[in-house]
């Protein structure tokens, strides 16, 4: 292995071999851990710390890292206590994400470090997400995302190449082409030549570097690094390497030819490093002694003070009260009444407002910019307030997705237009696993709302009527909301952006000029999770929201003889469970009204909710009015006995009789 010095300091040359040495010498510790079950769990980096000592070394102490599990040199660089990592790798409470992740799934925006998820891709569109706000920012600074050869796979990597080529975003993307995804040779893989061929494709720059030289690293991520903030593009960056044990210790090493641990042994990054420090004279076995030494004092102490720390007390109102982040600005009351408006003009008024009160505030989407947005919700923002805060996207919903959280992360808010809200499938990894259980995680918020055109009755078809809400009330950490009126429409997408939390906000397509009502002109929030009462009756709740308030409140008009008590929920996650409540016990029956599909819809979760909190008030079974079982159809007649509304007069009747 040749080392070029390229002008370093002999005291950098002395500082990379202590920052390469430090994790090798705690994975052998954990390794003997491993063996004498003290720890259960350790997947090993052993033979590829080059690569994460060399460029987190090349980076400013600001700059993120988007590390995976095998660089464990990222942590260490970044001056981690290792008694707290150790509290970590062990579920204790004095960890890094309070017993709640393991290994390295964890992040710490005081290192700037933002830990992985078990899907590895999503990672890189994160980094987008924070090259976006350094570029917003015109800061001279990049993000770095890691990759392994299998992850290079996923969708989530061309996307995020993708995203990151086109906007121009400096972003360090390396892989880790360590020879194996798991136990998955890499000729099984792919079959380009190299990783970094894949490039090109993306009109960007890519190279490919020995991965186990770490002064190679270091300079070329060094050189990467400028060639980004000068440029303003990304790089994408080729690390050959191996790792010298399994997966992970329980996974074994029995799939890998034993030529290949002889002749990557000999390209050992530890040991061939150490070997051209002595021969430049800066190391001696005494000096080498004397590392080894401080390194291993470090690990003894941080592991006693591992040790002693207690196994997790739970708590569960801790343990609740961390999934959302607190709210702490202040509602917002409108203070008058205000005029007409459709709903699509007082969900865009809203918008706007939000965009001028909050200035880092992004909007991003298919088609958002100059056309407006495929209902025309964002017309005229991108000449009020610009294409980099109005940004046209790809078709990667999950890679802005992640960006959105990686903005989030640089403290800035965004929101993201999912075209239809069917194509949330595209995205549904990063909402779900990303955004939704990210400050549960490790503390940090994800301050991204999600708008979701939905619903049917305008002979879409199967792919673009979809209700598809009750999908996202089932993941703790996401806030759900779903307007019926104009008023709401402003107030609630105003309070969605205000919130820190990530915001599913739903928009029926046929409210959009079909509904219209008073709406206050100044800037207002509508609280998140209160319900509204529609009408107040005596015989029969209706417990309903989106479009189903609107069939609920023209049946009541229709029928004057019958008192019905009208709740629109708003927010579906979290539930107004004292409206709920106060609905039921005013009529002791109760109807549970929507779009969605029975099975599973959220009918089901609201009648169990009141069978087990308000049985007693309860004079008739509970009833639930909704759509088919089945895709949503096409054609008018059939899209019409598709929906809940053909099925709510025998619904009502139903409930009347007991």
């Amino acid at each position: 292995m040749l080392f070029d010095r390229k002008g370093l300091s002999d005291d950098l040359l002395l500082q990379l071999y202590t920052e390469l040495l430090r994790p090798r010498m705690i994975e052998e510790k954990m390794l003997v851990l491993l063996r004498q079950g003290r720890i259960s769990k350790w997947f090993s980096g052993i033979g590829q710390e080059a690569i994460a000592v060399g460029a987190t070394m090349a980076l400013d102490a600001d700059e993120y890292v988007m590390p995976l599990h095998r660089n464990l040199g990222v942590f260490t660089v970044r001056k981690m206590p290792f008694d707290k990592l150790f509290k970590q790798w062990q579920g204790r409470k004095d960890g890094f994400s309070k017993g709640r992740e393991r290994s390295f799934h964890f992040g710490a925006n005081e290192y700037h470090i933002c830990g992985m998820i078990s899907h590895l891709g999503p990672q890189l569109a994160i980094a987008d997400g924070v090259a976006l706000a350094h570029k917003l920012r015109k800061e001279e600074k990049v993000s770095v995302a890691f990759s392994g050869d299998g992850g290079t796979s996923e969708g989530d990597f061309h996307e995020a190449l993708n995203v990151a080529a086109v906007w121009g975003l400096p972003v360090i993307f390396i892989i880790e082409n360590n020879g194996y995804g798991l136990s998955t040779p890499v000729n099984e893989q792919f079959v380009c030549e190299q990783l970094a061929d894949r490039a090109i494709g993306y009109g960007m720059r890519g190279i490919t570097i020995d991965g186990n030289n770490i002064l190679e690293v270091y300079s070329e991520i060094e050189k990467a690094r400028q060639y980004c903030i000068k440029e303003q593009k990304p790089i994408l960056i080729e690390c050959m390497t191996f790792r010298m044990r399994g997966h992970e210790e329980a996974s074994g090493v029995k799939y890998v030819p034993k030529e290949l641990f002889e002749e990557w042994g000999k390209k050992d990054p530890v040991a061939n490093y150490e070997e051209f420090l002595r021969t430049e004279g800066l190391l001696t076995d005494e000096k080498i002694a004397a590392v080894r030494e401080g390194i291993q004092k470090e690990i003894e102490e941080g592991l006693a003070r591992g040790f002693e720390a207690p196994p997790i007390t739970p708590d569960t109102t801790e343990e609740l009260a961390d999934v959302y982040a607190p709210v702490t600005e202040a509602p917002v009351a409108p203070h008058s009444q205000g005029v007409e408006k459709k709903f699509i003009q007082a969900l865009s008024e809203g918008l706007k407002q939000s965009m001028e009160r909050y200035p880092g505030l992004v909007l991003m989407g298919q088609d958002i910019a100059e056309y407006g947005g495929a209902f025309k919700v964002t017309e005229g923002f991108v000449s009020a307030f610009g294409k980099e805060r109005v940004r046209n996207t790809p078709l990667c919903e999950s890679a802005i997705v992640g960006t959105a959280l990686g903005l989030s992360i640089k403290g800035q808010k965004s929101m993201m237009e999912m075209q239809f809200s069917d194509f949330v499938t595209v995205g549904f990894n990063q909402i779900v696993n990303n955004l939704a259980k990210i400050h549960y995680r490790w503390g940090q918020n994800a301050d991204v709302v999600i708008r979701m055109p939905t619903g049917g009755g305008v002979g879409a078809g199967p792919f673009h009527s979809q209700s598809t809400e009750a999908w996202f009330t089932h993941v703790p950490g996401l806030k759900v909301v779903y307007p019926s009126t104009p008023a709401d429409a402003k107030g609630l997408i105003n309070a969605a952006i205000q919130d820190p939390n990530p915001v599913m906000f739903f928009e029926h397509k046929g409210m959009y000029r079909g509904i219209s009502g008073l709406v206050p002109e100044e800037y207002y929030t509508t609280p998140i999770g209160k319900a509204r009462q529609v009408a107040t009756g005596s015989d029969i709740s209706i417990i309903t929201y989106g479009m189903g308030v609107h069939w609920a409140t023209a049946y009541a008009a229709a029928h004057p003889d019958m008192s019905f008590d009208i709740l629109d929920l708003r927010t579906l996650l979290p539930l107004d469970h004292d409206a709920i409540r106060a609905s039921v016990l005013r009529t002791g029956k109760v109807l549970l009204l929507h779009e969605d599909t029975l099975f599973g819809g959220l009918g089901g979760e609201l009648a169990a909710w009141i069978a087990e909190n308000c049985f007693e008030a309860l004079d008739a079974p509970i009833v639930r009015c909704a759509s088919l079982d089945t895709p949503v159809p096409f054609a008018i007649e059939l899209e019409q006995n598709f929906m809940a509304s053909s099925r709510l007069d025998a619904a009502v009747q139903k409930l009347a009789g007991y």
